[in-house]
């Protein structure tokens, strides 16, 4: 099937998307307001690791806790310690179920009997600090005691790369809900410029509607993808380099283009979306009444992705909106950053995704085509809906 236009050349239906997106993406690429967002977004997640580092704690105290019998072997870790410029407090306990507890309610750092059965026993609730781990090595060597072996007996399961899986996650959502803030706006004003300029009359007396709208989208969103890679790779270079992410780089990366891919599935549903919205207003200033319905979910998407995920990977309501079509690009990408979604669950919500992006497909290029050449006052959803 091909379109043409007035001089008669004949244009395919791929060729005349590719030339509205080539157009759109010339226009955005030299705009002022996307370089400067660009250069913003970059810089702050080029110093996003390096503002991390500087504003880490200095050395934090450690506490131990001993029974009253290992009063003197506390006082030789405070000794130690000093001379190691470390800081740490001894905490006394009547005996070891309290030692115990203290850890637990992370009252204290970890609960040490000195002359345990085989040797130092230790207590943590999930593993022990790296400067304790330390100290305890500098008096085993100083004691020179075979019976000094230190054996660390964990109350809770640990993953010793949490903390970065749980940057990596937050800096995968906060991107994903820039981004898709960002184009996705950017796609409804641009229709509402157009529309006003009433340069889509010029633009629909040529090519079709679903044309128009469906180039606008390719163009917007290469736009978005580059405002994605540049921030993301940046930030995670740097991280990597400074030392701040061991984790693997096969788990960054895969981590990275799951973002991306999530971006794109996410990008083509609420493009859509943003695109009926701009079709069916004439005005800049009425573009806010019909876009806070289409916000509302990328905004509770990302409060429960900062606010639960964090604390709790597992949590019920986040796995449960991470297959919502509307709040799945922001949770999903962070549920497997933080390794607590299985690929299964992934391709599921992925593919739920893509399928309200095609059957939303057939609605927006209805209200486009029944609102974009309206102007006035505000088309009404029942109205843009009615077929053609």
């Amino acid at each position: 099937m091909s379109t043409s236009n007035n001089r008669g050349t004949h244009l395919s239906n791929s060729e005349t998307v590719r030339l509205v997106a080539r157009r759109e993406l010339s226009v955005r690429l030299r705009s002022k307001a996307f370089l400067i967002l660009l250069a913003i977004t970059a810089l702050a997640f080029a110093a996003l690791p390096i503002i991390t580092k500087l504003a880490a704690p200095g050395t934090p105290t450690q506490h131990v806790a001993v029974v009253q019998a290992d009063a003197a072997y506390g006082q030789q870790l405070e000794d130690v310690a000093g001379k190691l410029h470390q800081k740490v407090a001894i905490v006394t306990v009547p005996d070891a179920a309290a030692g115990t507890a203290a850890v637990r309610d992370g009252k204290a750092d970890a609960f040490v009997v000195a002359h345990g059965a085989g040797g130092t026993q230790l207590t943590v609730k999930k593993s022990l600090p790296d400067s304790l781990n330390t100290l305890f090595s500098v008096i085993g060597d100083a004691t020179a005691a075979p019976a000094q072996h230190v054996q660390a007996t964990p109350l809770e399961k640990s993953d010793p790369q949490l903390g970065q899986k749980i940057t990596i996650a937050i800096t995968a959502g906060l991107l994903m809900y820039m981004i898709l803030m960002t184009v996705g706006q950017m796609v409804a004003q641009g229709v509402v410029e157009e529309k006003s300029s009433r340069v889509v009359e010029l633009l629909l007396a040529t090519i079709r509607p679903w044309q128009l709208l469906a180039g606008k989208v390719v163009g917007v969103g290469i736009v978005g993808v580059i405002q994605l890679i540049v921030p993301g790779v940046i930030g995670l270079a740097i991280g990597m380099a400074d030392g701040q992410l061991n984790v693997s780089l096969s788990a960054s990366v895969g981590s990275f283009a799951w973002t991306l891919v999530w971006f794109m599935a996410g990008f083509w549903l609420y493009a859509m979306i943003f695109a009926s919205a701009g079709a069916m207003v004439s005005r800049q200033e009425d573009l806010g009444g019909v876009m806070a319905p289409i916000i509302m979910p990328l905004v509770a998407g990302w409060v429960v992705a900062i606010s639960v995920l964090p604390s709790d990977p597992h949590s019920s309501l986040a796995e449960i909106l991470s297959f919502v079509p509307l709040t799945a690009p922001e949770l999903m990408p962070m549920r497997w950053a933080l390794g607590v979604a299985p690929l299964w669950q992934v391709l599921l919500s992925l593919a739920l995704t893509l399928a309200c992006g095609v059957a939303m497909l057939r609605f927006a290029g209805r209200i486009y085509r029944n609102s974009v050449l309206r102007s006035g006052a505000r088309v009404p959803l029942r109205e843009a809906l009615k077929a053609a």
